[in-house]
């Protein structure tokens, strides 16, 4: 037998300085992605991350460029991050015009465009070198998230080939580019598999997912699958879990995703970006003036799905908007019968064409008298929507629960964040985040439901 006694005791993980890295994501869901795509990989490199600025080895910050008003935040979030640390790296749609920040900060160590992942991480590695260790270069399946647990945003392509007048987002962010759709479905399944309830789909242009790649087949477990808008949410619809659609335009191809509805494979939910209705607008921002015909597709979808919920956005005060033009929006408002609607006065935006039309601005009293307008004339809308829904039994996935009964979640008509929310009463205290339980409801008002676990 031999003698361990003088034997060192076994080694321990070494001790390493593990780099730090704070993150704040300004904007879009998209944005949100990009953030989550980069911290996933700065994590597999064993880098933790932050709450604050303070201990953080290098500050991300990942910027908005959309607005006048979101670059202030940005640049606002930027000497944040420089006064507190001082060590920060720019991404987003901002740093598609780099000059902008690096005028104001210029001892930022970098700026990159929008979902330039690659350029991020490198920029981290130079802030500050990863330190290689397998005991913590671990990363959950489905990647890091910013959102609860139980619900996650899948970005389906980048880019726009809409050219709106009031909009950038070409220029940060190009053409439009989508992804294979096996590699979206493998994706959305590890997502499942990591315990999220709920995939909310985004792109610029949902419903013209697939048209740069002519809709090429990719082969997911051993079925293809074209990357067209109706296949994909076929694919996904099969995996078991809320599917909701955000930023889809009212094309023809649509129709066939609202059977998908109809049959509770997907959400009846669909987030149009309408943005007006008057001829003379639409044809200003360079959108589609089909009004006519979306109320009667809009009509031919409830009759499908008759819980089909549509949500859109909306500006008031577009250059050359008349009080006509805004008076043939709300009477168009008034008959297609909104389930949700945002509502934004128009800015001036550097570099959208918008502003070289010539026309005149609407002066900023007016804009504010019709988002007022508006915004009332929908909540009576929305009130009557929501009122509709008392007495039935509905299924809300839960985001809260406060130990004492009390719950709040969401219906199949409400998108995290942008929409209402259902409150419960008499919850079981079994009941946890990304359940979705059957739902009485009880009361409602403009934007928000009452209920009981039925």
């Amino acid at each position: 037998m031999s003698d361990t006694s003088s034997l060192s005791p076994p080694l321990s993980p070494k001790k390493l300085s593990v780099p730090k890295v704070g993150v704040v994501s300004l904007g879009c869901p998209k944005a949100l992605v990009d953030s989550e795509r980069i911290m996933t990989q700065l994590r597999s490199e064993g880098y933790q991350f932050t709450g604050t600025h303070d201990d953080a080895d290098v500050v991300i910050v990942n910027t908005c460029g959309f607005l006048d008003s979101a670059k202030e935040e940005s640049l606002a979030a930027i000497g944040q991050a420089m006064k507190d640390n001082g060590r920060v790296i720019v991404t987003g749609c901002m740093g598609a015009e780099p000059e902008q920040i690096t005028a104001k900060y210029p001892n930022i160590m970098a700026v990159t465009g929008p979902h330039q992942y690659e350029a991020v991480v490198g920029a981290v590695h130079e802030a500050a070198p990863p330190v290689p260790d397998p005991f913590m270069d671990l990363i959950p399946e489905g990647g890091l998230k910013l959102t609860p647990r139980h619900y996650a945003y899948l970005k389906i392509s980048e880019g726009c080939n809409n050219r709106c007048t009031f909009c950038i987002i070409p220029k940060l962010r190009g053409d439009l580019v989508s992804r294979p759709a096996a590699h979206i479905m493998y994706e959305a399944e590890n997502l499942v598999k990591a315990g999220v309830k709920e995939l909310l789909v985004i792109s610029q242009d949902t419903s013209a997912y697939g048209l740069d790649i002519k809709y090429a087949e990719s082969q997911f477990k051993g079925k293809k699958i074209k990357a067209k808008f109706l296949d994909l949410a076929e694919a996904l619809g099969s995996l078991g879990v809320w599917v909701r659609m955000h930023y889809v335009y009212p094309y023809p191809h649509v129709d066939g995703v609202i059977e998908l509805m109809r049959d509770g494979k997907i959400t009846p939910y669909l987030d149009i970006p309408f943005q007006h209705a008057a001829p003379n607008v639409l044809k200003n921002m360079k959108r589609p003036a089909m009004q006519a015909k979306t109320l009667d597709r809009i009509k031919a979808w409830r009759a499908v799905c008759p819980d089909l919920t549509i949500r859109s956005s909306f500006i008031v005060g577009f250059p050359g908007e008349t009080e006509e033009d805004f008076q043939f929006l709300l009477d168009w408002l008034a008959e297609a019968q909104l389930d949700r609607v945002g509502c934004f006065k128009y800015e001036p935006v550097d570099g959208a064409t918008s502003e070289e039309l010539g026309l005149p601005e609407v002066p900023q009293d007016v804009k504010d008298d019709r988002w007022a307008r508006l915004m009332a004339v929908q909540q009576e809308i929305s009130m009557k929507r929501m009122q509709a829904k008392i007495g039935r039994t509905i299924p809300v996935i839960i985001d809260e629960v406060d130990g004492e009964g009390g719950a709040n979640g969401r219906s199949q008509g409400d998108a995290p964040e942008i929409d209402g929310a259902v409150y419960l009463r008499d919850v079981p205290k079994a009941v946890k985040p990304g359940d979705i339980i059957p739902v009485l409801v009880e009361d409602a008002d403009e934007y928000d439901l009452y209920g009981v676990p039925a």
